[in-house]
């Protein structure tokens, strides 16, 4: 897909935008971002739905959202993912910005193969320790706002906080299951799925 510098800048902060809060920035955060008119950034996103790039739900407000089966290019580099922030896995806490990357060669050396659409989140608390996710370690997240019982997710709660549980369906809510009796299930009636944790990378010594 053929595109421009500022066309990737507004994907990238279209896709940051969703993981943290759970919906796209407005026409006019875009242009202030980028240092452009609020009509520029019309143009490029009109451009970007044409090319199949970015989707919009009609007559809803920050409804952008990157195509299904589109990855950046900072989502393709085998060693290196973008790293968008950090992750409660206790008591939820806010997301904050970062423009950070977690690059797996400094880390771990050799490559460990292509991703495709995934982002890194760095883990805060003990919440998912039985599941062998501890506090300080990174979570590698495939983008997906769909999940099956039983997958470990990061999901944004309706009080607009994030946090990192295992998925569960029940008749009347979603249970979001820590994997530490300390701490209790967080039970709602609905929450955005933001991704599923496919990997987990833990750095040992100074």
């Amino acid at each position: 897909m053929n595109l421009t510098p500022k066309q990737l800048k507004i994907l990238q902060l279209i896709r940051d935008s969703r993981v943290r809060c759970g919906y796209s920035p407005t026409m006019q955060e875009l242009a202030d971002e980028l240092g452009v008119s609020k009509v520029t950034v019309f143009e490029h996103v009109e451009a970007l739905i044409k090319k199949g790039a970015l989707t919009r739900e009609p007559n809803k407000a920050r409804s952008l959202s990157i195509a299904d089966g589109v990855a950046l290019p900072d989502e393709e580099q085998p060693l290196r993912f973008p790293l968008v922030g950090k992750i409660a896995a206790g008591y939820p806490i806010e997301k904050f910005e970062s423009r950070d990357q977690l690059d797996l060669g400094d880390l771990f050396g050799p490559a460990i193969g292509n991703v495709n659409a995934t982002f890194a989140l760095r883990v805060d608390g003990e919440s998912m320790r039985d599941e062998g996710i501890l506090d300080g370690d990174y979570v590698i997240v495939e983008r997906k706002e769909n999940a099956a019982n039983g997958q470990r997710v990061v999901a944004l709660l309706p009080n607009g906080e994030t946090t990192l549980k295992t998925y569960y369906k029940e008749e009347d809510h979603i249970r979001l299951q820590p994997a530490n009796p300390e701490f209790e299930p967080i039970r709602v009636k609905d929450c955005k799925i933001q991704g599923i944790v496919i990997g987990v990378l833990r750095r040992y010594g100074g």
